[in-house]
């Protein structure tokens, strides 16, 4: 696939790429140089728990998982 870079430096992945890999906004990458005009785009690993919250919201037990208030740590 091809695709063009912008004014402001930019790339953009095609969408079909995008929705392939399941690519959300605000995802990071490593673009290392591989040589002359070659280049490698790595997609860095999603934070410990990423998506946590939306596996346990799954459980089809209705009301299974509810989320909480959490309070301050600093006064302990």
């Amino acid at each position: 696939m091809r695709t063009t870079i912008s004014t402001k430096g930019q790339i953009v992945l095609p969408a079909e790429l995008r929705a392939a890999d399941g690519i959300k906004p605000g995802e990071e990458f490593e673009v290392d140089r591989v040589g002359p005009d070659e280049y490698r785009l790595t997609r860095l690993t999603p934070p410990p728990n990423s998506g946590l919250v939306d596996w346990l919201r799954s459980c089809p037990e209705h009301d299974w998982f509810v989320e909480i208030e959490s309070e301050s740590t600093d006064s302990l």
